[in-house]
């Protein structure tokens, strides 16, 4: 298949808001899909490449060679290229990289380097998410999308199950043929978010289970025997980082189990350490960094599945194996009772709580309404940079803003960039606006008189050697433009940093 077809589909894809147009147009390029291609097309459709590391980046973008005129490239010799260069290492390496990208994108068309581009630094902004993706195959392959995403949730990712989908002579029999494996992680359940706790019981029969939310890095532990892994958000296996947490589930009274938690440096105060310290501990050989698990699920225990139990059931096994390290948790009828908790804990340093129905099963992969999460909103006034010309459905509109507090010592120090929470009014208007303050303009980047003040609401602040500053805001989302604000009255980086802690 040429590379061609998939950049189209998926700029067809990012220029339409219509999800049932969204999967239309998935469906028929699925449809047209070789087998031999299936692998490689459901990836990237779901906007990701199968290398995990190329040893691209954004600076090896920055001056991309001219497009080609005519498409050429097949989507396998696209995926072997990005092969080649993911396993270059060694004197050189970084030479013959940048050969090959050169080659790689001399021959894409326009439409493919934007993709190609897209695909290299995981922002393929076309709005075809994994959910999106799965309801495509299974139309495409005449099955309920049920048992496509079933059979994702267990077999831990998308490609094998296009494989099966698209690929057997009975697609049903082949996904139903996916299962539970002890030691296979299986894609984690996502919570939907909501303002409050009063929202969040909306929609959720009582009484609901009200978890403590931390601010760790999300890991399931997988236990056969004395064998354990540990595996992230992500189904990275990062079990030979995190010696202390094998050897806490190797002791647990159970000889199978599939446990899902968090993990997270705490202090001796009891209180956890900043997200960083946990991040980059999780990300590197084993330091004086200790990290301690917390659980809030049971998945599997002594050779039974409990997916399909409901979460008060598998609670209680939860806390019959592994209930000295669970998640402090409430189990209430009352929305002020949940909400003096959501107090309590944030009090305490953590980072807010998940409220899940008491009878929904384990929704793997999805953001099902069985869990909510609630967070305390933290908002800034920041200054605009920069801003990046959009791509897809925000072709021609200047979209992904570069966010900067204020130096009281002069100038502005870069915190990270932002395209959340754009409406279309706001593209629109911020297109304009800073088309008028414009300084510069690379095809790609408009540098920006530091004039216009944004509100941005954020999660939380991280540690960053990217940006100057030394920290870098975590899931920013613009709430709206600050015209009755002047740049002189900006968030300074002083007020930032006093929030990190």
């Amino acid at each position: 298949m040429l590379f061609d077809e998939l950049a189209a589909t998926s700029a067809a894809v990012a220029a339409t808001r219509s999800r049932l147009a969204k999967r239309a147009l998935l469906v028929d390029l699925l449809r047209r899909t070789p087998s031999t291609d299936v692998a490689v097309v459901s990836r990237y459709l779901g906007g990701e490449l199968r290398q995990r590391r190329t040893g691209l980046g954004w600076r090896s973008l920055a001056d991309l060679p001219a497009p080609a005129d005519v498409p050429s490239l097949t989507v396998s010799a696209v995926d072997l290229a990005f092969e080649e260069m993911a396993s270059l290492a060694g004197p050189g390496s970084a030479t013959a990289r940048a050969a090959l990208a050169e080659s790689l994108f001399s021959a894409a068309t326009s439409q493919e380097q934007a993709m190609l581009r897209g695909l290299v630094t995981g922002e393929l902004r076309q709005g075809s998410l994994d959910a999106l993706l799965l309801d495509a195959l299974g139309e495409a392959a005449g099955v309920p999308a049920d048992a496509v995403r079933r059979a994702a949730m267990l077999a831990g990712a998308t490609e094998p199950v296009a494989v099966a989908a698209l690929g057997a002579s009975d697609p049903l029999a082949a996904l139903a043929s996916f299962g539970l494996v002890v030691g296979r992680p299986v894609r984690p359940m996502l919570a939907q978010s909501a303002p409050d706790v009063a929202a969040a019981f909306d929609g959720l029969v009582p009484p609901v289970v009200v978890d403590t939310k931390l601010d760790g890095i999300r890991i399931q532990v997988h236990k056969s025997g004395d064998e354990v892994g540990v595996f992230t958000r992500s189904l990275d296996d990062i079990t030979g980082r995190v010696p202390e947490i094998v050897a806490i589930v190797r002791a647990l009274p159970a000889s199978s189990l599939v446990l899902d938690g968090e993990a997270l440096a705490v202090g001796p105060d009891g209180r956890p350490r900043p997200f960083q310290e946990t991040a980059s501990r999780s990300a590197s050989a084993p330091t004086d960094v200790v990290l301690t698990p917390f659980f809030f699920d049971c998945l599997h225990v002594d050779g039974v599945d409990l997916l399909d139990a409901p979460l008060l059931s598998r609670l209680a096994s939860l806390d019959a194996v592994a209930g000295p390290w669970a998640v402090q948790r409430l189990v209430t009828s009352s929305s002020l009772e949940a909400s003096e908790r959501f107090a309590s804990v944030v009090a305490a340093g953590q980072e807010g709580v998940v409220v899940k129905s008491s009878t929904a099963p384990y929704e793997a992969g999805r953001r099902g309404a069985g869990w909510v999460k609630v967070k305390p909103r933290h908002t800034l006034d920041l200054v605009v940079l920069a801003v990046e010309w959009g791509s897809g459905r925000r072709r021609g509109f200047l979209s992904n803003i570069h966010l900067g507090a204020r130096d009281p010592a002069g100038g502005f120090v870069m915190l990270g960039k932002t395209f959340k929470g754009m409406t279309d009014e706001m593209l629109a208007w911020q297109t304009e606006r800073f088309t008028a303050l414009s300084t510069g303009d690379n095809g790609w980047v408009v540098t920006l008189r530091p004039e216009q003040v944004v509100e941005i609401a954020f999660d939380g602040l991280q540690r960053s050697t990217r940006y100057p500053g030394g920290v870098a805001l975590r899931f920013a989302r613009v709430l709206r433009y600050r015209d009755d604000k002047t740049a002189d009255e900006a968030d300074t980086i002083e007020t930032v940093r006093s929030l990190a802690g």
